[in-house]
């Protein structure tokens, strides 16, 4: 294989210019009330005052880390062995630092794909050294039974196979395939957190026996409910094991300093989101009767109290998928940002936000905006390099590396 290999420098920005990066406009709702600006026909937009700020950012070297493969909906590290899903192939890749790709599953017994649904999360056991262990969040049906899992895996010594070991989460509801989630990520306290969709029911986020439309937090080799879960004292199973819910459709979880997990979802037609997730709370997503998509991402007319996004794409979606945030000096001033994927948007969008979760400013990397198509999973690797994989389909998407020189 062949790098594809492109570079960007990101000089340090102090007025209007039509350089590497694209400002965006921070307010209530973040890009509010009109649609994402073109980077090339940004100039007249770039006035932000939080410009000052990207100074120090770093020159990208961005290269195709991995060719040919089709809807890789997630990616993993065992050391400096990158894991990849592919959604419809229903198959868990293994892609070693020379260059070589082996298939590590095709296709097991009772895997199912439709719509939005298929192999999605992929997460790696913080004690993988001794167990062998990673985990899959993927859609199964057999038997009469269609549901989204969590299931548990082993991996051989010799790295040639995947081995599924026990289902550790069942009877995540889906009905056609829209509105699966499912990504995987753990705490730093080894609590494996798992964000869900709401399989497009209408009743199903604020209802706390079911997991749809939540985020939920476990324990790893069982899927038990995590001690100090906000509902772990209540005789409802499922209830136990939810740590957030009023959620739409999961598609993003990061791990902030401070074990503090984040999450991005998407809205309708509008109200993408970012929140900072808190035990217990509720997120606000309500569309009943029926599946009334008309209504507001955090309603504020539900008994109780939501909790507003730290960030909203506002009028205009741009179908925000993985994230993760920017460690190491070596991101220069994005140090510490929060790298944002986005599907519709055809983009990768770094956001700042103060040490309490407050936006401060926001920006599109110009080597992303539109060139790669749609960005699906993001992840930091080997290095602190982020890896970034595209979801055009049709066996032609990547998996990219961008390495940054600060």
């Amino acid at each position: 294989m062949t790098p594809t290999r492109r570079s960007v420098a990101m000089a340090p920005i102090v007025a209007i210019t039509t350089a590497a990066v694209l400002l965006l406009p921070v307010g209530p709702l973040a890009s509010a009330e009109q649609p994402r600006p073109s980077v090339r026909a940004a100039a007249a937009a770039l006035v932000e005052p939080a410009a000052t700020r990207v100074g120090g950012a770093p020159t990208l070297d961005v290269t195709t880390y991995l060719n040919d493969v089709d809807i890789p909906w997630d990616v993993a590290f065992v050391g400096d062995v990158m894991l990849v899903t592919e959604r419809d192939q229903e198959r868990i890749l293994a892609r070693f630092p020379g260059g070589e790709t082996r298939v590590l599953s095709s296709a097991p017994a009772g895997m199912w794909h439709q719509g939005e649904t298929g192999l999605m999360g992929i997460a790696v056991d913080p004690a993988f050294a001794e167990n062998r262990r990673i985990y899959t969040c993927h859609g199964y049906s057999s038997g009469g039974t269609t549901d989204i899992r969590v299931v548990r895996w082993g991996i051989n010594e010799a790295f040639t196979a995947a081995t599924q070991q026990a289902n550790i989460i069942t009877g995540i509801q889906i009905v056609t395939g829209r509105h699966g989630g499912c990504r995987l990520r753990f705490a730093g306290n080894g609590a494996l957190f798992v964000g869900t969709g709401d399989s497009a029911v209408g009743v199903n986020p604020q209802t706390l026996t079911s997991p749809n439309g939540k985020t939920l937090r476990v324990v790893a080799g069982t899927g038990a409910p995590w001690p100090g879960n906000p509902f772990f004292d209540d005789a409802n199973q499922v209830k136990r094991t939810i740590y957030t819910y009023g959620h739409r459709n999961v598609q993003g979880l990061a791990l902030r300093k401070g074990n503090q997990m984040w999450s991005a979802e998407h809205g309708p037609d509008r109200d993408d989101e970012v929140n900072k997730l808190k035990a217990g709370g509720n997120y606000g997503w309500d569309p009943v009767p029926g599946y009334n998509e008309a209504v507001p991402m955090t309603d504020h007319s539900l008994p109780g109290r939501q909790i507003d996004a730290r960030w909203s794409s506002g009028s205009t979606t741009i179908a925000t998928s993985g994230m993760a945030w920017l460690k190491g000096n070596k991101w220069g001033s994005w140090k510490g940002r929060l790298a944002v994927a986005a599907l519709a948007g055809s983009e990768l969008r770094l956001l700042e936000f103060s040490p309490d979760g407050q936006l401060i400013s926001q920006l599109s990397i110009a080597e992303f905006d539109g060139d790669f198509g749609r960005l699906r999973a993001v992840q930091l690797g080997p290095n602190r390099n982020l890896f970034v994989t595209t979801s055009n389909g049709g066996g032609n998407d990547r998996v990219l590396k961008v390495k940054p020189q600060a």
